[in-house]
């Protein structure tokens, strides 16, 4: 068996050595003469797995590292019988830290509380959730919009559109897809409060990038349509802009590669299930409140800095995501 892995994925070398011949190759580099003869490919979202990649080849299992597949043709997957696995939720609590980071900048550069905000999160799915609720518990006027699990299950979600006018921040945590691509349109960036700040650690097309940076509006991005080539306009414009690296904490990069392995693993009935890297402890999750997180979360996530330097530096957009120094996740 031939498996083909990112080689930007961490703790998985020498992981799956014994059970079969392994490739590393950097995810933009994979192309379909690399993986012609690869059984299984183990990816990030720098590798798009379209027909282009895949047809010809003897692909039958695809295990992405991140929690989104918008960089894969499911269809096409589906078609082929190419069997595709994310890390959904791997990363959630690194997000949450990296909002919380994001929060704390906002309220403290306007000299308020959490109290006199009403915060709008779009998309209450395992990282949404985690952030309503720590939002909740540090006095935050919570709304959610989810029109997915609306429909599931009901519940007291609202629409955007009531979000985008109720609300002074709103925070994006949608997948990617022809539902949600322009979420947050031109039209409704025009609706917004005039003291509205959008966050934005999901995908970079959820929100038009263009019509934000040509509004008055203030915006805190990890992620960017075009990336790594963001327009200068919406970089320089921004509050505070980040490599998309919100998700990379060691937990949440530790959590992601484990379910990867799990997932070849149960695919090819190998002995690694339940496999997680030794050097990594895990997080204990717990409530802290709204004072400690903004008395710590500088020694955690110092996030001004890394705007600082992504903003003088937008051409090491993916050095400084490649060669990121995971944070450790401490709630």
């Amino acid at each position: 068996m031939h498996i083909t892995i990112d080689s930007d994925i961490p703790y998985i070398r020498g992981v799956l050595e014994q059970y079969a011949s392994i490739e590393y190759i950097r995810g933009s580099e994979i192309d379909a003469d690399k993986i012609r003869t690869s059984d299984a490919l183990i990816i990030r979202t720098r590798t798009r797995c379209n027909e282009k990649l895949l047809k010809g080849s003897n692909v039958k299992v695809i295990a992405t590292a991140t929690i989104g597949t918008d960089h894969i043709d499911m269809e096409y997957c589906h078609r082929s019988g190419i069997k595709v696995y994310n890390a959904a939720g791997c990363n959630a609590r690194g997000v949450l830290q990296w909002v919380s980071a994001a929060l704390r900048h906002i309220v403290g550069n306007d000299k308020r509380e959490p109290s006199d905000y009403r915060l709008g999160v779009v998309g209450v799915g395992n990282v949404g959730s985690l952030v309503a609720q720590y939002a909740r518990h540090w006095g935050f006027d919570v709304m959610e919009c989810d029109p997915p699990r609306q429909a599931r299950e009901g519940g007291n979600f609202q629409s955007l559109e009531q979000l985008v006018k109720e609300c002074n921040i709103l925070t994006f945590h949608t997948p990617l897809d022809e539902s949600t691509h322009h979420l947050l349109s031109k039209s409704l960036i025009t609706q917004l409060r005039p003291d509205a700040t959008i966050i934005n650690a999901s995908r970079g097309a959820v929100v038009d990038n263009t019509a934000v940076a040509n509004s008055s509006h203030r915006y805190y991005f990890d992620v960017w349509e075009n990336e790594p080539n963001i327009e200068p306009i919406v970089l320089s414009n921004s509050s505070l802009a980040t490599p998309h690296v919100a998700g990379y904490s060691m937990q949440g990069k530790a959590n992601a590669t484990a379910m990867v392995i799990t997932a070849i693993c149960n695919h090819f009935d190998l002995p690694l299930k339940g496999w997680y890297p030794s050097n990594v402890k895990r997080t204990t999750p717990q409530l802290i409140s709204w004072s400690e997180m903004c008395n710590t979360i500088d020694q955690y996530y110092p996030i001004s800095e890394e705007s600082k330097l992504l903003k003088l530096n937008p051409e090491l957009f993916e050095t400084l995501r490649n060669k990121y120094v995971y944070r450790q996740e401490y709630f």
